[in-house]
């Protein structure tokens, strides 16, 4: 068995373990443990079942497992695949003990995480992302939720993962686009508190285009142990928790309207970390070499940098009046006063949001 990181989500009694490693979801000897019951859902979907579902079926044993499949993409973050999965627990016999598992992207964890959240007022959940996004993002800290045409994750609950089993091998197989999408959230976390892992981005970022191991190893486990510590000290997202949503307000406004799945979600949050950090150079928060940091670092990456010419900027203020950080219809966003020091800031003025989206 070769040697897996451990990091720890501490929350009490539901603290939880993030493992990294190489060939994990063979390696079940480590998180078999974490699977409650006898009734096991895998949920997961057409992309990635085919790949790695055989795998972790293996792996669980002599369970009673049933397996759901969703079309990929941000479509099946619905109430109506939500039912899916509920009549799919229904007709195994599901009870309280029962685990719901999620094997792929962000999307599958959100969903199954939801779904696991309802289903008789919460059963436990495990994650195994599949893509470098979930891997450093979504699987972690226990937000789950669906989507409506209005807004993304505007329905959800928190709810916490039992473990975390990120199988870096399963990375082979993610399209460049989707690795570069991961990317986008990797920089964030240099972005909003580590300066000195901002540095070690610009420097190796051609061994992260080109899926070094050692690199992307690094990168994850840095970006989930900061992660980790923030939903520790901030699990319901109070205080500091919103910090993680730099450039997130932006980003799920664009995705929304330009439909679901046109933008890729790590592409929309490049693109709103760099309207962030352009909005807070127009407020005098932060000097204008340090957006020019940022953006050169996201077009290093391969990552779009500017709002789509076909996008509709009143319908982006829209949505963006729908984000669950604004206070009394206020415009409320995470901003910054350089690399590694973001802040909230209330009472954004929207003629100055305005501009940062209009502007070429």
């Amino acid at each position: 068995m070769s040697e897996a990181q451990e990091i720890s989500v501490e929350l009490g009694a539901r603290s939880y373990p993030i493992w990294i490693g190489h060939g994990l979801i063979a390696q079940s000897d480590r998180w078999r443990d974490t699977i409650r019951g006898r009734h096991v859902l895998l949920i997961s979907d057409e992309n990635v079942a085919p790949l790695y579902a055989a795998g972790v079926t293996k792996a669980l044993g002599e369970r009673a497992i049933s397996r759901i499949e969703f079309p990929a993409g941000e479509l099946s973050k619905s109430f109506e695949a939500c039912e899916a999965i509920f009549d799919a627990l229904a007709e195994m016999g599901a009870s309280r003990d029962a685990t719901v598992v999620a094997l792929g992207g962000g999307v599958i964890g959100d969903l199954a995480g939801f779904a696991a959240a309802c289903w008789m007022r919460g059963v436990a959940f495990v994650q195994i992302p599949t893509t470098l996004l979930a891997m450093v993002d979504s699987s972690v800290g226990g937000k789950t939720a669906v989507n409506l045409p209005q807004g993304k994750n505007l329905v959800g609950a928190f709810h916490q993962p039992r473990a975390v089993v990120i199988d870096t091998s399963t990375l082979a197989t993610l399209p460049d686009r989707e690795l570069r999408s991961g990317i986008a959230e990797v920089v964030k976390y240099g972005a909003i508190a580590d300066a000195e892992f901002f540095a070690w981005l610009e420097a190796n970022a051609d061994a992260l285009l080109a899926r070094d191991a050692h690199a992307l190893a690094h990168a994850i486990a840095v970006s989930c142990r900061q992660k980790a510590g923030v939903v520790a000290r901030d699990e319901t997202e109070q205080g500091e928790r919103a910090l993680l949503n730099f450039g997130h307000t932006f980003g799920h406004a664009l995705e929304a309207v330009a439909g679901y799945g046109e933008i890729l979600h790590g592409e929309a949050i490049a693109i709103g970390m760099c309207l962030a950090a352009k909005l807070s150079a127009t407020m005098n928060l932060a000097p204008r070499q340090d957006f020019d940091r940022l953006h050169a670092l996201l077009r290093t990456f391969g990552l779009p940098t500017d709002v789509p010419g076909s996008v509709d900027i009143d319908a982006v203020i829209a949505a963006m009046r729908l984000d669950k950080k604004n206070v009394s219809g206020r415009f409320r966003l995470i901003l910054w006063r350089g690399i590694g020091r973001a802040e909230i800031v209330n009472d954004v003025a929207e003629d100055a949001i305005r501009g940062v989206l209009s502007a070429p």
